[in-house]
């Protein structure tokens, strides 16, 4: 067999068939040619796959084809020509590899010993200069701009770009790492280490560095355009989107996970290219195997276009003679851990630890030096490879494609760098490196240059006048403008108006409604604005029926690209399950990572688009910030705006779940987040007045980059009607004032105590405040506290406030306001950890208790699991009676009756919430 012949399938059956009839194979491959001739790729592609299916179906025994030898996908009579400058563009690499490895390394003097990486872009370079020059467009393409996502150890590579191309200058160099501590001339010039939007918001688009979220983001992404275009809200069918990954970080689960997902959609807007440079951060992917073929063997299995580039222009003859087979199964069965230590090396060992395993492959390069062995490039580092690779990856149709490039990491930086296991760890260069790595550079820097101050070898800059510089720009200009480039706020959308928050400020009447059906009520109502409908995003896993949602289904419809090709088995009831191609709901499935990824693409559309979207995300909130929090960092690093809401929340509310559906803690993490500004509502008035706010804020005339998080409830309720002296302004910094003690029945100088509870706990305390009257005379107040961490962030940037500035008066926070010279203890309660209310604790002017579910949770009904952990009504009256007798304000026996007259340790004695009931 030859190479110019076709490969056998390593996983199939064909190679172990006779051909029996010669002609008759032959009719069926010019049959084959004339359909791709005839019909295009598209054509042959339909017949194919029904021609597999109908194999199949007569049980033939036809397996897929997932893996093929370990050379090029692109055979060299099908390489086009390269359309570029080799002379320029090779010129640039190299100023761009000596730039982006000094930055780093000046990074590292001392002093500052900020670090970087070093070899990731080193290994990278090509892969990014062919796109650079010939395939990514910026934002004033006249199709629209792609979405690129930059690997995150790759940033230097990205920066010296923006400096050889006038954005950014050697004092924004000097600044990596150093954010907020490099100034110059009493301004301060600094470079976040990797993709941070939030950072550099004019600069960077995605935030990659969180290993495994750029590829799933990706995906979601490109999704997310089809959506737009399917819509009808913009034409994005000239855009698309390229992620940049390595070989180590497709082990994430996340970079995996939704690879199905691209495939079945036919996603063939978006290609990855995975730099296969065979290394993690301390040493092989796949010592004793092959990252290139697995990875090859999952997205093929997945329904991915797959191109491999795996050898460089060298090895071109070598192949073209190998009659026999034997080069081609030595690289078949060399294992990674053997190619990263071949270039660690030198040419004398790759003959004598490769070549010299055949005698056959041996006699090939009996007459090639040392030099010329060494000099065989890996496809990854060939342009030539890599735009035949780009090329044929945009366009191809049908179905997304992933380029593998074979790659060394530290390549160009020497042999201290190049496929070292330490490498990645490595920020900085010895003194001969930096002679050596300017040699083969050329750059017109002197020894004496270097040995003056080894710690800050110069940039070098030709001038805007050299040839290179003028190519940089033309191809860029040409393309659309410069990448990374990120823009945001030039459109701006209408928000619905007081009607829509009508009916969530009237209650329910005497129907119970929990409050994520009130939300759910609520979003209906903002959806009848005919100017606004269209921006939202409605995003659900698994649980539409579970959050109420259902009834949308035959109304906005479910997004699917390929329509409703099936008539499904409710389509005669009235809340049929519809898929449309237009479709509105973004339904993941069981998949809350997606959710989140499409969250992100939804929520940053006002900038990756410039058409303003509102993402409005529900899940069971024990799936939020627990499982997918990273994500959702993620997304606030990409400076996302939307809705998260925690459906059926609450350690003890969603009666019988059990431990793994149980959230006492998500407010908590939530407040970690600092652009997550989180609620904790009771009622559907106060969600309408927080969602009210959240538009305003996020999409209304001077829109901040934050995100909305909502814990709602499934425990049904009446709720409500708007009081008409509500104090708004407290619903929507963290408390308000629901219930003043009454002193009807009990003498003026009743002892007095103040109740925080908030979300599905203020009903316990409204049942507090009734039996420490009835019972003891006590009168207590009760406020809903909507937003715990509100509260506490407003304390904290006092405090902030008050350091910088000691002896200024700066105010007084929301909860001393409100709580100072109210008669007292104050004891607080919610369906979450103590953790929850004890973060408001410094502000509190009085002696202040909290309660809190502070273990597991687990399945039992909402009225024992709340007695177990001593945080419902009578609870809290306890608690109350117990810091009076403290304070000598009642005897100590009350407190001892009530508990006793309350059954406070019998968990069967319970009684505070509804048992069952819908949400």
């Amino acid at each position: 067999m030859t190479q110019n012949e076709a490969g056998p399938i390593l996983n199939g059956l064909p190679t172990n068939l006779p051909d029996t009839d010669v002609e008759e194979t032959l009719e069926w491959l010019e049959s084959l040619d004339g359909v791709i001739d005839e019909g295009g790729r598209h054509r042959a592609r339909y017949v194919m796959l029904k021609l597999l299916e109908r194999a199949r179906e007569r049980q033939i025994g036809v397996p897929s084809l997932t893996g093929t030898d370990y050379v090029n996908t692109i055979p060299v009579g099908q390489e086009p020509s390269f359309p570029g400058d080799e002379d320029l563009e090779r010129g640039i690499r190299r100023l761009l590899r000596w730039n982006a490895a000094i930055m780093v390394h000046r990074a590292q003097r001392p002093g500052i010993g900020v670090g970087g990486h070093i070899a990731s872009y080193a290994s990278s370079a090509t892969l990014y200069e062919v796109g650079m020059n010939h395939f990514f467009r910026g934002k004033d393409h006249p199709g629209g701009g792609d979405q690129v996502y930059f690997q995150g150890h790759a940033s230097p590579g990205m920066y010296a770009r923006a400096y050889l191309a006038g954005r950014l200058t050697e004092d924004d160099l000097d600044g990596f790492r150093q954010e907020h501590s490099h100034y110059v001339d009493g301004k301060l010039r600094a470079l976040p280490s990797y993709p941070h939007p939030r950072q550099m918001p004019k600069f960077w688009e995605f935030p990659t560095v969180s290993m495994g979220l750029g590829p799933i983001n990706a995906i979601y992404q490109a999704q997310f355009n089809r959506y737009l275009h399917n819509r009808g809200i913009k034409d994005t069918s000239q855009q698309h989107v390229w992620a940049f990954l390595g070989d180590g970080e497709m082990d994430e689960v996340e970079s995996r996970g939704a690879l199905q997902l691209a495939a079945n959609e036919e996603l063939d807007n978006l290609t990855f290219v995975i730099n296969c440079n065979l290394q993690r951060l301390d040493g092989p992917v796949r010592g004793n195997g092959k990252i290139m073929q697995e990875l090859e063997a999952f997205f093929r299995g997945a329904g991915w276009n797959v191109i491999k580039v795996v050898w460089g222009r060298g090895w071109d003859p070598l192949l073209a003679n190998d009659t026999e087979g034997a080069l081609l199964n030595l690289m078949n069965s060399v294992s990674d851990g053997d190619y990263q230590t071949f270039k660690a090396n030198d040419g004398a060992y790759v003959r004598k630890h490769f070549f010299e395993r055949d005698p056959r492959t041996a006699a090939m390069v009996k007459d090639w030096s040392d030099e010329d062995i060494w000099r065989l490039s890996r496809g990854g580092h060939d342009y030539h490879k890599v735009y035949s690779a780009y090329k044929a990856a945009t366009e191809f149709t049908g179905a997304p494609t992933v380029v593998l490039a074979h790659t060394i990491k530290g390549y160009f930086l020497g042999k201290h760098f190049a496929g070292r296991n330490a490498t990645h760890q490595m920020k900085k260069l010895a003194l001969d490196d930096l002679k050596s790595l300017r040699d083969r550079v050329q750059v017109p820097i002197s020894d004496e240059q270097l040995e003056s101050d080894p710690y800050r070898p110069p940039y070098v800059h030709p001038g805007k006048d050299d040839p290179r510089i003028k190519y940089l720009h033309e191809r860029r200009r040409e393309l659309g403008g410069y990448l990374p480039e990120r823009r945001a706020d030039r459109k701006f959308i209408s928000l619905p108006g007081d009607k829509a928050y009508e009916s969530s400020r009237k209650g329910s009447g005497k129907q119970e409604v929990a409050t994520t059906m009130a939300f759910v009520r609520l979003l209906k109502d903002l959806m009848r604005d005919k100017q606004f409908a269209p921006r939202v995003v409605p995003i659900i896993p698994d649980e539409a029926r579970t959050f109420g949602m259902d009834a949308f289904f035959p109304t906005i419809k479910i997004y699917n690209p390929h329509g409703q090709n099936y008539t499904p088995v409710d389509h005669e009831l009235f809340l049929s399950y519809r898929e449309a191609k237009d479709g509105q709901i973004i339904h993941t499935g069981i998949n809350e990572a997606g959710s989140v990824a499409a969250f992100t693409a939804a929520g940053t559309s006002y900038a990756t688009h410039g058409e303003p979207m509102v993402p409005i995300y529900v899940f069971y909130s024990m799936f939020g910030f627990q499982r997918t929090g990273d994500g959702m960092w993620a997304a606030a690093d990409q400076l996302a705006r939307g809705f998260y809401i925690g459906a059926t929340a609450g350690r003890t509310t969603l009666a019988g779940e059990g431990t793994q559906h149980m959230d006492g803690h998500s407010p908590v993490i939530a407040s970690t987040n600092p652009a997550i500004v989180a609620y904790d509502p009771a009622y559907g008035y106060e969600i309408a007045h927080i969602v009210r706010r959240g538009l305003e804020r996020m999409y209304g005339e001077q829109p901040e980059d934050v995100s909305y998080y909502l814990t709602v409830y499934n425990e049904p309720i009446v709720q409500p009607k708007e009081p008409e002296d509500l104090d708004v302004e407290g619903v929507l910094r963290g408390m308000y004032l629901l219930r003043k003690g009454d002193f009807e029945g009990v003498g003026e100088d009743a002892r007095r105590a103040q109740i925080l509870v908030s979300g599905v706990a203020v009903p316990w305390g409204l049942e507090a405040q009734e039996l420490l009257k009835k019972d003891f005379g006590v009168v207590a107040d009760v406020w809903s506290v909507t937003s715990w961490t509100e509260l506490r962030r407003e304390g904290l940037e006092l405090e902030r406030k008050s350091f910088d500035e000691p002896f200024a008066d700066h105010g007084k926070s929301w909860v001393e306001q409100k709580l100072e010279g109210a008669p007292g203890p104050v004891v607080a309660s919610s369906d979450y950890t103590t953790t929850l209310p004890d973060m408001i604790r410094q502000w509190v002017p009085a002696d202040y208790s909290v309660l809190g579910a502070d273990e597991f949770g687990f399945s039992d009904t909402r009225a024992a699991a709340r007695r177990y952990f001593k945080i419902d009504g009578p609870s809290i009256a306890v608690r109350v009676l117990q810091r009076l007798a403290a304070a000598g304000e009642v005897p100590e026996e009350w407190a001892t009756r009530a508990a006793e007259q309350y059954k406070i340790q019998d968990v069967t004695a319970g009684t505070s919430g509804n048992a069952g009931g819908d949400a």
